[in-house]
């Protein structure tokens, strides 16, 4: 199973736009790849995923237990290469040794690793940095390095005279900065590829650039190289559902874990996109689903299109099971302010939503369910989750019902999260479909109990 894992030394170091550009590139060569993305990230996913033209996959310690992140990656590499993109430093995590970093990912997974360095402002510097790094954990296999944000050729001449003079580590590649190299930045992270039109093309251009200054052929064979992955997993079995569930998927709404979106499908459910943006109302469906985004983005056109805010603020209202999550909430909400301006909303939660210059609620959440939720049969259940969100809830009024006790993390107000009305969920974390957390299936009984 050919695979490894690209990491960097820092955040920002452009490993997002290298794997984009190495993962496009091979594929214009003919081979299949098979993008990953470490921790709990949708947007670099959505761009890898459109690089390899396949669904990208989630490793993330926090939600899954270390063989279902093996059988994670094991289940959908068959035939690929596969390239894991880290978060982060290689040796960054949540746990102060390191039991949750890139580098104990790569060793779970017998990946090899190719350093990415941004080079900006350091010559000789690389080669102290590189042997710490061989040095701080010797049972992480850096098979190679790139080179990024090179000035020029007399800067990857001096940069390339120091790691071959003091370092036993391949230099793939030598990265030229690059205006075409550049995606749009936002507080997340990347501008995600479903707000931009031109993301294919962009994409396009940055494979061209990446196949001619990057060593793609050793590459393959560092790829080549890693460990068979031998998990524990059971083949699951999927109890079938005839249902139909609503979810949006447009330039406002489009976070959405892969794996979560197959085991919707395993169950048998058919999945119906609609837009909240265009479509004028929800389509035939038993259940809704509104996963994250960037409604405050598109808020003047969400606001614009009352046929849908009114068809679904409908549906709720007559007990349709529904589900939503942060950019979801938002939506629901009477109302978006931004950049002080203010739109309406679906108006079917009970608060407003009001941006703010900084993070809210940012990182792993654990949520505990408590007697209102109205999904889960078993009370006291602790839920892994995360959440980055820049919004606050304001005016909302005296017995609010929620489903959640916020145990790590901010939630709806920093005690509670997952607003309650009717059939509705809408909660500020996100959740993951893992061994210790099968919201799905619990969803579609509730969705099944109420068709």
């Amino acid at each position: 199973m050919a695979h490894l894992l690209l990491s960097a030394a820092n955040k920002s170091s452009g490993k997002t736009v290298l794997s984009i550009g190495i993962c496009a590139a091979l594929r214009e060569q003919g081979f299949t790849l098979q993008s990953f993305k470490k921790g709990p990230d949708y947007i670099d996913p959505m761009w890898l995923a459109k690089a390899t033209k396949r669904s990208c996959y989630n490793l993330d310690f926090w939600t899954q237990s270390e063989d279902e992140i093996k059988s994670t990656l094991s289940a959908n590499s068959q035939d690929a290469i596969s390239i894991i993109e880290g978060n982060k430093g290689l040796h960054d995590g949540l746990a102060a040794d390191g039991s949750n970093s890139n580098a104990a990912l790569a060793k779970l997974l017998g990946a090899p690793v190719i350093l990415v360095l941004d080079t900006r402002g350091t010559i000789r510097g690389v080669a102290p940095l590189l042997l710490g790094y061989q040095q701080f954990d010797p049972a992480v296999n850096i098979a190679g390095v790139i080179l990024n944000f090179v000035g020029g050729e007399r800067h990857a001449a001096k940069l390339r005279a120091v790691i071959e003079r003091y370092t036993d580590i391949p230099i793939l590649g030598m990265v030229q900065r690059s205006k075409e190299l550049e995606l749009v930045e936002r507080y997340l992270g990347l501008m995600p590829c479903n707000e931009d039109n031109a993301a294919d093309l962009k994409i396009t251009r940055i494979a061209e650039i990446i196949a001619r200054q990057v060593d793609l052929e050793t590459i393959i064979a560092i790829a080549n190289t890693a460990s068979n992955i031998q998990s524990d997993d059971k083949q699951k079995t999927f109890k079938r559902y005839d249902l139909k569930i609503a979810y949006a998927n447009d330039e406002a709404f489009g976070f959405y874990y892969a794996d979560d979106l197959d085991t919707f499908r395993q169950h048998g459910v058919q999945l119906i996109p609609f837009d909240t943006l265009h479509d004028q109302e929800l389509p035939d469906a038993d259940a809704l689903f509104i996963g994250g985004g960037f409604p405050e983005k598109r808020m003047h056109k969400l606001a614009e299109n009352t046929n849908m805010k009114q068809s679904i603020r409908n549906a709720v209202e007559n007990g349709m099971p529904s589900y939503a999550e942060c950019g979801g909430l938002m939506y629901l909400s009477q109302s978006i302010k931004y950049k002080n301006q203010q739109c309406e909303m679906v108006s079917i939660i009970k608060a407003d939503i009001e941006m703010h210059e900084k993070p809210i609620g940012r990182g792993y959440t654990l949520l505990q369910s408590i007697q209102q939720h109205p999904w889960y049969t078993m009370q006291n259940t602790e839920v892994p989750g995360h959440e980055f969100h820049y919004s606050k809830l304001s005016n909302t009024p005296c017995g609010t019902k929620f489903a959640y006790q916020v145990n790590r993390g901010f939630g709806a107000n920093g005690v509670n999260d997952g607003i309650v009305y009717k059939n509705l969920l809408a909660s500020y974390a996100h959740q993951r479909n893992t061994q210790q957390n099968q919201w799905i299936s619990n969803f579609l009984e509730f969705v099944k109990s109420n068709k």
